[in-house]
Parts: structure tokens; sequence; C-alpha cells
């Protein structure tokens, strides 16, 4: 490519979703925490949330979103050239979930990896197929995928994460877009300080698998329910605030909001604060639920489906993730 400028400008050309057939509602998983639907229904927005079945892996529900994507876009998965899969909720340690995808997919000539980050993995995941794009592939594609089963990880004694979190895939192809349209800007963020407020003990290096981690629960997923709120309402503010600076567009020039699908109560009211409007903010958990990683390209999809997401209208992201990590992007939808 010497002697050659960069392609710089990528947007996305295809979506696709997964959702699992299970649907769950309040009433189902109220009695196991001790509280009343109407509860949850009030202090979190959620209805109900879709659930893997037990068989069914993190794998399988992104393989089916990363199918629909492609087909979407009109592509064949021998046209993809990089893989990302943003999850928390990985089919196992050691083997990248995307791997598995991209063997299943038949995207022989895709590099693949996984993307940390929890709920801002997906927005991670596209800032990071932009940049190896632009660096190596010109004329390449990309699939971002963001998947998630965390019912498999719920601790049946913690309704602060039992009420909220829920199963689901998203896929977006990326490709070449004209200079101004598709991902105009993005942030990225971390504050190791407060790793552990939300995410998984055991497992790992730390906490090793033993008869006394799985005992004490520890590889169910926990959270710190008041700090990680206290600290959504601090960045994500923030991070509206820089991706405006950056993208030169005020607020109320973006189309719409799409952020990552925490509390769904939590999103609107802050989002009043901001001045965002309930015609630019898109919530889905409502009868999704907290999909992590897979929530934002989830909305996207439903946005659309909706006709809310039309050609050259102007999207912003934010997400917050475990870590804390969080992220934002402004794109021009192509």
């Amino acid at each position: 490519m010497s002697g050659h400028a960069l392609h710089t400008a990528w947007g996305i050309h295809g979506l696709g979703v997964h959702l699992p057939d299970r649907r769950v509602s309040n009433a189902d998983i109220a009695g196991r925490y001790g509280v009343e639907p109407a509860w949850i229904e009030r202090m979190t927005g959620i209805t109900h949330r879709l659930y893997a079945e037990p068989g069914q892996t993190t794998s399988d529900l992104a393989l089916a979103a990363a199918e629909r994507a492609l087909a979407d876009a009109g592509l064949s998965p021998l046209d993809i050239d990089v893989i990302f899969l943003a999850t928390s909720t990985p089919d196992q340690l050691a083997v990248a979930t995307a791997c598995r995808v991209q063997h299943r997919l038949g995207a022989d000539r895709a590099w693949a990896t996984d993307i940390g980050g929890a709920c801002a993995g997906f927005l991670n995941a596209l800032k990071l197929a932009r940049d190896v794009l632009t660096a190596s592939h010109p004329d390449g594609r990309a699939l971002v995928i963001g998947a998630e089963t965390f019912s498999k990880f719920q601790n049946p004694l913690d309704r602060s994460t039992g009420v909220l979190f829920a199963d689901g895939a998203g896929a977006a192809v990326v490709g070449p877009a004209t200079a101004g349209q598709g991902m105009l800007c993005s942030v990225q963020g971390t504050d190791g300080a407060l790793a552990d407020i939300v995410g998984i003990r055991a497992g790992g290096s730390a906490l090793p698998a033993s008869e006394a981690t799985v005992t004490q629960g520890g590889h169910y997923l926990h959270m710190n329910g008041k700090a990680v709120a206290a600290y959504f309402h601090d960045i994500f503010p923030r991070i509206v605030e820089r991706l405006t600076e950056l993208s030169g567009l005020s607020l109320d020039q973006v189309d719409l909001v799409i952020p990552h699908q925490a509390n769904p109560r939590m999103l609107r009211t802050l989002g009043a604060e901001l001045g965002i409007s309930a015609e630019q903010l898109v919530v889905t958990a409502d009868t999704l639920g907290n999909t992590g990683a897979a929530s934002i390209p989830m909305a996207l999809h439903a946005a659309r489906a909706q006709g809310r997401l039309t050609p050259h209208k102007t999207v912003l992201h934010a997400a917050v993730g475990a870590g804390m990590s969080w992220a934002g992007s402004v794109q021009h939808w192509l």
C-alpha cells in the first residue's frame, strides 16, 4: 500500500440479531427473589426478558446473528477479513468464542478473536474493526458481534443481577463508506479502581475453580448495584459531552441516542436530565433485558425495524461496562 492513502471511512452495511425463544416474565422469577412482579417493573422498567435454552451456547447465538448480518449485507462468509466477538459469557476460558463462530460460519479467511469490555464490548470491537480495516484491509469487511448468555451465570439468590440481565446476540458487518459517512468518532476509557463492583469473581487464575468457589457462588455474576448506578450517572453525561465535542454536533443535531441497554428506567431518567428526548432515545430493554455487549446491535436492529433508523440519520452510542470500562461513538447511518 506504499504511496496510497489509507481508506479511513467505514460504516455498517448489514445487521442481524438472534433472540432466544424462551420468554421469561417478571412473574416467572419474582418468587425466587422474594419480590412482587410489579416491583421488578417499577424498579427497572423491564416486563420480561429472553433466555437461551439450557443446551445453547454463546457461540450458537452469535453464529445465528452473524449469518443474518451477512445476509442483510449481501455477503458471503468468505468476504469477511476480521471477526470480533464481544462477550462477557464466552463458551469457555482460553478459547476465544469467536474462533468457534469463524469455523462454524465458514469464514475461513478471517482473523477471529474475542473482545472485552463487558457492556462496552461491542463499541470497543467496532472501533477496533475500523482501525484494523484501515491498517490492513483497505477494501475489506469486518464482522462485529455482541453475544451474551447471562442466564447461565445468574445467581438465584441475587436479585440485583437476576432481574436485569438476559440473553441475545447482535451482529454488524462493517465495510467501506464515503468520507463523512459511517463511523465519525469514538471514545474509550477505563477506571480499573472499580474493577470489583461488577463481574464474575471465580474461574480465572485469581480464583481457580474449586469446591469452595462453587459452594460460595463465585461463578455467578455479581454486582454492587448502587456503585454501578452511581458510576453510570457520572460517566454517561461525560461520554455524551465528549462525543458532541469530537463530532462537532450539538445534542439536538443527533437523531438517535442508542446506549447499551442497562436499567431502562435509569436510561429514561438520565436521558431526560441530559435533554435527550423520548424521540431520540432508543430503549429496548423493557422486553429484552440487559443483554450486555449484545444490547447495542440489538437496539440498532430494533430501531431500523421500527423505521426510526434510516439512511443519513446521526446516531450516538454510549456504553458502560465492567472493569469499569466505557465507550462511545457517533455514526452517520449508511
